[in-house]
């Protein structure tokens, strides 16, 4: 059997540049994990997270480095000797004894380097040296010419994390280390080198296939592979010949994998054993947890123009997602167990896809291990955003390579739904001014989003389907970015415009829409120590790194709500105006389901404290935009829409079963009194549908627009429609009742309304840092009520609920403006 011995001790980091002061020699590492982190443990830089500490850091991606240990081995001479490198960041040379081995060029693929030769019984000393990634980019630059890049630094020329130079959401922290695991594999006779495995459906059957690679040492000899799944036993012969083999199994009548939304998980263990003919004795093994259904993409033609539909067990999809980004900077630091509490937030907010964004990583095992337990669907981006990316040598390979391996890596995954080429590359050739730079005989990454790509797609993993780009129309006779084609990006609102302008717009799919907002208030309290603490200190400041993201926020509050005059109504208007732009954004799209199939909203987490389209900051605090997210993703939501020069009740049904109820609306006076009311006996809107309903007259009509509201109700859902913006609105201050009781876990807070409260949230951070609350933005009638469930191991009391503090809304920030 393979012996693999994980060498994750005894590392020491080495700074090559001997000029550094305050340094010593030689620095405790660990490994997995980077530079950053180990200068950090070991108290010789600031944490690059508090205040403006980031640019201290910027010397650390200019310098080259060393790590080093000694292991001890037994290596038999019978056997192969491999050292294996799961994640190299990024330019590599690695010795062993003295003796070069190899070199890496990737951060994104595994290493594998033969040292039988090399290896001694004993001490053996392993060293990887890292150069610094500029110092290679501007090499690379000089050898492929410029290509544009709409972010600073050369992550376009080289294959490594490309938000390690800087986003307009994440710091600047060019690291360099062994991010991922490192061992050494001692082996003998046969391994499986490559193995490829898909479950799809045949029928109503599980079908596995399965093709392998196996490598040789010494004579061949026979072998056979074993494939075990749910009681189905596949033995399959390997001649003494042969190295590659391919075959298929047939599980009779497995249970369905669906999304969490619309079924159960079940995960089929399945077995591979490499065994030897001769002494039966096993040589390696292979284990993954597949589980069944089919997929596929609908990009057939139609009356709107041309789909973009995920179609799932025959089953086509609304695609209730959110953009997922690299969860650290540091990303060694991601356990399994936080992949595991963010994708179970995101579970929690009724999103069922996350898109692994482009200029981040391929995550690692864990996370997808996670998305197929729970029911999560993922778009996996390839790793090119926002720049062109040169074709040639030795760039090429690499994106091969890299290819090679996540595809078969991540390919056994049932959530794994779509690979996609790029992210808005197309889109920048062809409308950021990127064809006047690019020379006509100059590569820039189109051969990689329609030939490389799709033909190594094809090639490893058939049965999943591939796409360009994003945004994306199909076809490159129409505008990357169309409406009626494909997959669109959304950026206009935010950068631009309001975010009422969403209703301009109806996308086959979106799979980027966006508003900005602060960190929660004990996240930027925990990284920044500006006194005072303003939109502008510092601390604050730093931690906003759009392009005018700050005056962009005040701009897209205008015409909506009151131009905030402290730091307290700035970071809850600015929290409040993004929970509000992203539902009015979503449920537009849901409202129009017949034609969208899906809405992805950027984005759903944080690598770091800063304020930025995240809904779930860096600490894992759910921002108000999370509430909105679960609300506007509810399987059956209610919704007040514009049709046909009125308004509708639309409602929309995800769930499995037909939704029939009576519905009945009334339009009040903010003092409750009722104006006009109807009642419908029987709304039904069948599973999988948008189904309009329109208001009457007296509902849609105000006598006094700025103290009147439309409340629509359909079981236990409730919708609401203003006629005028909140500026205009005549909200009262707040007038309320608290109750606090004890609960398991924590405290029910009972707030009941004495006049009319809109979008109540309790920001239960500033009660307690680690305190979750169940709900937020709720809006109350006169005389309402709602308990607000506190989880939290501290006290709370009545007095702790502080109005304009604690206990926000709208009428706090708009009442006597």
């Amino acid at each position: 059997m393979i012996e693999k011995t994980e060498l994750n001790s005894g590392w020491t980091l080495h700074c090559n540049d001997t000029g550094r002061p305050g340094l010593p020699d030689a620095i405790p590492a660990t490994v997995p994990g980077c530079v950053h982190l180990d200068l950090l443990a070991n108290r010789l830089i600031p944490n690059p997270y508090i205040d403006v500490n980031e640019i201290t850091n910027d010397w650390i991606g200019k310098t080259d480095w060393t790590y080093r240990c000694t292991f001890e081995a037994a290596p038999d001479e019978g056997k192969v000797q491999e050292l294996v490198f799961d994640g190299l960041d990024t330019i590599a040379a690695i010795a062993l004894n003295g003796e070069e081995i190899g070199r890496g060029f990737n951060m994104h693929r595994t290493y594998r380097f033969d040292v039988s030769a090399l290896l001694t019984t004993g001490t053996n000393d392993l060293t990887v040296s890292f150069r610094s990634a500029y110092a290679y980019g501007a090499e690379m630059e000089k050898h492929y010419g410029y290509r544009p890049n709409n972010y600073p630094g050369p992550g376009n020329l080289m294959r490594k994390m490309a938000c390690n130079f800087g986003w307009d959401w994440g710091p600047t922290l060019v690291t360099a280390g062994l991010w991922k695991r490192v061992r050494l594999e001692s082996w003998d006779r046969a391994r499986l080198a490559e193995t490829r495995v898909s479950a799809t459906l045949a029928g109503g059957d599980g079908l596995v296939k399965i093709h392998a690679k196996v490598a040789r040492h010494g004579d061949a000899k026979p072998c056979r592979l074993v494939a075990t799944i749910g009681g189905v036993t596949t033995t399959v012969a390997i001649g003494a010949g042969e190295d590659t083999i391919a075959f298929e199994l047939r599980l009779p009548s497995p249970k369905l994998w669906w999304p969490h939304h619309l079924g159960a998980q079940p995960l089929y263990p399945l077995t591979l054993e490499l065994v030897d003919d001769a002494g039966g004795d096993l040589l390696d093994s292979y284990q993954r947890a597949l589980g069944f259904r089919s997929l596929r993409l609908d990009t057939s033609a139609d009356a709107h123009g041309s789909a973009f539909t995920f179609v799932i067990n025959d089953v086509p999809l609304f695609i209730a997602g959110a953009n997922w980004i690299p969860d650290d900077c540091f990303p060694s630091r991601v356990t399994a167990g936080r992949y595991a509490a963010r994708i179970d937030e995101a579970k929690a907010a009724n999103i069922h896809m996350l898109r692994v964004w482009g200029g981040g990583i391929f995550e690692r095992d864990e996370f997808y291990e996670a998305c197929d337990r729970m029911g999560m669907l993922v778009w996996q981006d390839f790793l090119f955003a926002c720049a062109a990316y040169p074709e040639e040598e030795p760039l090429r390979s690499e994106v091969e390579a890299e290819v090679r391996d996540n595809v078969v890596r991540l390919m056994p995954h049932a959530s794994l739904i779509l690979w996609n080429g790029n992210n808005e590359n197309i889109w920048g050739f062809d409308e950021w001014g990127w064809r006047p730079v690019i020379k006509a005989d100059e590569s820039w990454g189109l051969g990689y989003y329609l030939d490389l790509l799709p033909r190594l797609c094809a090639e490893l993993d058939p049965d999943r389907p591939y796409y360009p780009g994003s945004p994306y129309s199909g076809s490159m006779e129409i505008a990357p970015n169309a409406d009626a084609h494909g997959c669109k990006h959304i950026w206009d609102v935010w950068n631009d415009v309001g975010y009422e302008v969403y209703r301009d717009y109806v996308p086959r799919f979106c799979s980027e829409f966006g508003w900005q907002a602060p960190a929660n208030w004990a996240t930027i309290e925990e990284s920044v120590h500006d006194q005072p603490l303003t939109p502008q200190s510092n601390g604050v400041f730093h931690h906003q790194k759009a392009t005018q993201g700050n005056d962009k926020l005040i701009r897209g509050l205008a015409g909506h709500l009151p131009e905030p005059k402290t730091m307290d109504d700035w970071h809850f208007a600015t929290q409040l105006n993004q929970a509000r732009a992203i539902r009015f954004g979503i449920e537009h799209m849901r409202s129009h389901r017949n034609i969208c199939k899906g809405a992805v909203v950027w984005q759903f987490n944080d690598c770091w404290p800063v304020t930025s389209w995240a809904a779930l900051d860096s600490a894992g605090r759910r921002k108000p935009l999370w509430y909105a997210l679960k609300a506007a993703y509810d399987p059956r939501l209610l919704t007040i829409q514009p049709r046909d020069g009125g308004l509708a009740a639309v409602a929309v049904n995800e769930r499995t079963l037909f939704w029939r109820a009576k519905i009945s609306g009334r339009r009040l006076n903010l003092d409750g009194s009722v104006l006009a009311e109807f009642e419908f006996w029987r709304l039904l809107c069948d599973r999988f549908e948008a189904k309009a309903f329109p208001l009457p007259e007296d509902i849609v009509s105000p006598g006094l627009p700025k103290e009147e509201v439309i409340v629509i109700e359909m079981l236990d859902r409730r919708a609401f429609h203003y006629f005028v913006e909140d500026i205009e609105l005549a909200l009262q201050a707040p007038r309320l009742s608290i109750d606090v009781t004890a609960i398991d876990g924590g405290f029910a807070v009972a707030v009941t309304a004495e006049n009319f409260l809109k979008d109540l949230c309790l920001m239960a951070d500033r009660l307690d840092p680690d305190a979750v609350v169940d709900t937020m933005l709720v809006t109350l009638l006169p005389g309402e009520s709602h308990v607000f469930a506190v989880t939290t191991g501290k006290m709370i009391r009545a007095e702790d609920i502080v109005v304009g503090t604690v206990l926000r809304s709208a009428n706090d920030l708009v009442a006597g403006c």
